[in-house]
C-alpha cells in the first residue's frame, strides 16, 4: 500500500506572527518557518503504518515555493521514502491545494492520503474535504486513532459529543488530530540519509491544474488590544457596567 502525506511550510508556531505596514499579509521575511505541526502528526502515522507493516511506501507532497524542498526534506528524514515538490510562487487556496493532490493522486494511485486538519496559518480545516469530494473517496477527518486492516480503516474521530469510530472502505482520506500520535525527533543520521533521498519536482502546468485565486484578500489587520480588567465593589455594580459599558446585557 502507498501512502501519499502532503506537508505544508508554514511560519514556526513557536514565532509571534507579525502584520504588515501595508495591511497586506504578514511577515514572512527573515522569519523562521517549519511544517506544520498537524501535518508531522500525519507523517508519524503513515510512518507508523509502514513500520507496521500495513504500507509499503510513504510518499510526502508539498506545494508551494522552492523552499518547501526543506520541508519534505524533513519528513523524508522522519522516515518518508520520497518526495514530490509542485513548484509554485503564486498564492495556493485551499481548493487549488486539492485539485494538485487529486492530480497527484491520479498519477502515484496511492491507497490511503493521510494530511494534518488544518494548516495554523490560514485555520481553513478544508483541504482534505475537498480532496476527499474531488477523488470521490470515503473520508475519516479530525482522526485520533487509525487502524489498517483487511483492506479497510477504522478512524476513531473527535467530535462535540465525545467520540466516534468509522469504518472506511480504502481508499480513503484521513485528516490527522493534535492527539493521534506525538512525532518523533529527526535523528542527524536519517537527517543525512534524507538528503539522498528521491525528490522530484512538478508544476501545476504539467498536472494540468488551474490555480487561480478564487477569493481575495482584502486587508489584514491584527486583533484589537485587550483591555485591562476592573474590579466592583458589588453586583449591582458588576451588572451597570455589563448593561452600560460592554453592553453584552
Amino acid at each position: 500500500m502507498k501512502i501519499l502525506v502532503p506537508v505544508k511550510r508554514v511560519i514556526d508556531y513557536n514565532v509571534k506572527v507579525r502584520v504588515k505596514a501595508d495591511g497586506s499579509g504578514v511577515e514572512t521575511a527573515n522569519v523562521k518557518m517549519s511544517m506544520n505541526p498537524f501535518d508531522e502528526i500525519a507523517v508519524e502515522e503513515a510512518v507508523r503504518l509502514k513500520e507496521a507493516g500495513a504500507a509499503e511506501e510513504v510518499i510526502i507532497v508539498s506545494l508551494g515555493i522552492q523552499q518547501c524542498q526543506e520541508t519534505i526534506r524533513t519528513a523524508l528524514a522522519m522516515g518518508g521514502d520520497r518526495g514530490i515538490l509542485v513548484h509554485t510562487d503564486a498564492e495556493l487556496q485551499p481548493l487549488a491545494v486539492a485539485k494538485l493532490l487529486k492530480a497527484l493522486v491520479d498519477r502515484e494511485s496511492p491507497e490511503l492520503v493521510i494530511l494534518g486538519k488544518q494548516a495554523i496559518d490560514d485555520d481553513a480545516n478544508q483541504t482534505g474535504q475537498m480532496l476527499s469530494a474531488l477523488l470521490g473517496w470515503p473520508q475519516g477527518t479530525f482522526a485520533s486513532r487509525v487502524e489498517i486492516a483487511d483492506g479497510e480503516a477504522k478512524v476513531t474521530r473527535e467530535i462535540d459529543g465525545g467520540l466516534e469510530t468509522v469504518a472506511l472502505s480504502m481508499p480513503a482520506v484521513i485528516t490527522a488530530d493534535l492527539r493521534l500520535n506525538e512525532p518523533r525527533y529527526a535523528k542527524l543520521p536519517n537527517i543525512m540519509k534524507a538528503k539522498k533521498k528521491q525528490l522530484d519536482a512538478l508544476t501545476p502546468d504539467e498536472l494540468g491544474v488551474d490555480i487561480a485565486p478564487r477569493l481575495k484578500t482584502l486587508k489584514v489587520s491584527e486583533p484589537p488590544k485587550r483591555q485591562g480588567g476592573s474590579k466592583v465593589a458589588s453586583v449591582d455594580e458588576l451588572l451597570q457596567k455589563l448593561r452600560n459599558e460592554a453592553k453584552v446585557i
